[in-house]
């Protein structure tokens, strides 16, 4: 029955969300409420919502902190040279565009944390997507999907887990592996190109005019002064209804909004500080540097480089405010979504609904596929990644289907480097607090991300897995 109940209390919450009929905060703390009283433990709901909280809090406090730190660094100028940078390559092209939110993502995820790779690779790249009136949720599905790739380095969770868990080294794991995700990263980049080409026609093509145009509402956020947007002479139609951003008359509402968004990335802001450029970038490097060698932890790192880069760059009290208050939406909306799913993981974890819709997972493998639980593993590790947090999956399940391989002499790191197979997907799942960060920054509903990601993730989570048993790795 709690097998069941576990995966009608998912299904029903996606198809929420996918619908529309919810809110994700809503869903997330309304559906699991009833389905523990569904399943007669409605009196214990308060016992599993404050473990839940309990296990998310330091992760909403990383995030709040480091919501903080990087607008911080926005605000100041730090990314834009970034953004010139990635100017430069995409050329006001949407299929450049595409393909560059892939290349960003994929490089700053070497920090090994998802939070701080969206809010990076959204800073940079949601100016272009907006001024060029390109999909949003192409953006947070590449982005997100890059992610999920580079997720499986050692130090980005998974790969620790499963080493972990199984008691194997995980550069053994995460070494013989690397043919296969370089080939999953080659995807991601093929379906960037892919989707570029597709916003490239619906859009028509763009070029970068530097000396011709000099509407100022035409300027991309972080170009610098002379970089300017126009369409093509010969670009060709909106497509599918598309304005392409042409003005035809006055300025709407919807365009005063826009520039309104603009205006805080504008190359002339008052909170640029380019006198204390290298104090900033040297202060990042140093902050990722104690992620990665985990000097301390991510949200004590997170508070102080916060409360550092506050005090240096706005050393007035009225300033830091105003800083503060200018991320307090993304603060609100991004914790509120992780307390939020504090609920559900309680209740899904308290209730036993994870534990059975595990059980009868691995019960329904046939005995016939033992000696091919490398190949099962790597096919699981999707839908439990996705449904289930990393620790459920890789030390709650893994060891059981790893017991299962060694009956059918499979050895445990081939069924290790099996399961971050799953990875892409499961950086989109709505259990993982990142994603959040990723839709709420980039203003996009989380049904639509998830609509729009799910396919192209399993497609590439697919891709690494065959990878891996073509190279003979697993």
């Amino acid at each position: 029955m709690l097998t069941i109940l576990g995966f009608a209390m998912i299904a029903t919450f996606l198809v929420l969300i996918m619908t529309k009929k919810m809110s994700p905060i809503a869903a997330l703390v309304l559906i699991p409420a009833l389905f523990c009283v569904a399943v007669g433990q409605g009196a214990q709901l308060g016992d599993y919502v404050i473990e839940g909280v309990g296990t998310l809090a330091p992760t909403a406090a990383m995030l709040m902190f480091a919501i903080v730190y990087f607008g911080v660094m926005i605000d100041v100028g730090l990314f834009d040279p970034i953004v010139r940078g990635i100017l430069r390559f995409c050329k006001a092209d949407p299929m450049r565009i595409v393909v560059g939110t892939a290349l960003l993502a994929a490089i700053v995820s070497l920090d090994g944390d998802g939070s701080t790779t969206f809010m990076i690779t959204v800073s940079a790249m949601y100016p272009l997507y907006k001024r060029l009136k390109m999909s949003l949720v192409v953006m947070t599905g590449v982005a997100a999907t890059a992610n999920g790739v580079m997720n499986t380095l050692p130090w980005g969770g998974p790969t620790a887990r499963a080493a972990t868990a199984l008691k194997v080294d995980a550069a053994d794991i995460f070494v013989p592996m690397i043919p296969a995700l370089a080939v999953g990263l080659l995807a991601v980049i093929l379906l960037a190109f892919v989707l570029g080409r597709r916003e490239r026609k619906r859009l028509g093509m763009l070029t970068l005019d530097e000396a011709l145009v000099t509407e100022p509402e035409t300027v991309l956020v972080g170009a610098g002064g002379g970089d300017r947007l126009t369409k093509a002479p010969n670009g060709g139609g909106t497509g599918s209804g598309t304005s392409t951003g042409t003005s035809t008359g006055g300025v709407d509402d919807d365009e005063e909004e826009e520039e309104e968004e603009f205006k805080g990335l504008d190359p002339n802001r008052s909170t640029l500080r380019p006198k204390l450029y290298w104090f900033n970038a040297g202060l990042t490097v140093a902050l990722l540097a104690a992620m990665i060698l985990e000097l301390m932890p991510i949200p004590v790192l997170f508070l102080l480089g916060a409360a550092l880069a506050l005090t240096v760059n706005f050393p007035h009290m009225p300033d830091q405010r105003a800083r503060i208050a200018a991320h307090a939406d993304n603060v609100l909306n991004v914790s509120g979504m992780v307390f939020a799913a504090a609920v559900f993981t309680g209740v899904l974890t308290g209730t036993g609904m994870v534990e059975h819709m595990a059980d009868w997972l691995v019960g329904a493998i046939p005995d016939g596929m033992g000696p091919h639980m490398a190949v099962v593993t790597g096919l699981l590790s999707l839908p439990l990644t996705y449904f289930m947090s990393n620790d459920g999956f890789y030390f709650g399940v893994l060891p059981v289907l790893a017991e299962a391989g060694a009956a059918h002499g499979v050895s445990p790191l081939e069924i290790a480097r099996a399961s971050i197979a799953g990875q892409p997907l499961h950086m989109s799942s709505p259990l993982v607090p990142a994603v959040y960060v990723l839709v709420g920054m980039a203003k996009v509903e989380f049904g639509d991300h998830t609509r729009f990601t799910v396919k192209w993730a399993v497609l590439t989570s697919l891709v690494v897995l065959g990878a891996g048993i073509l190279f003979g790795i697993i």
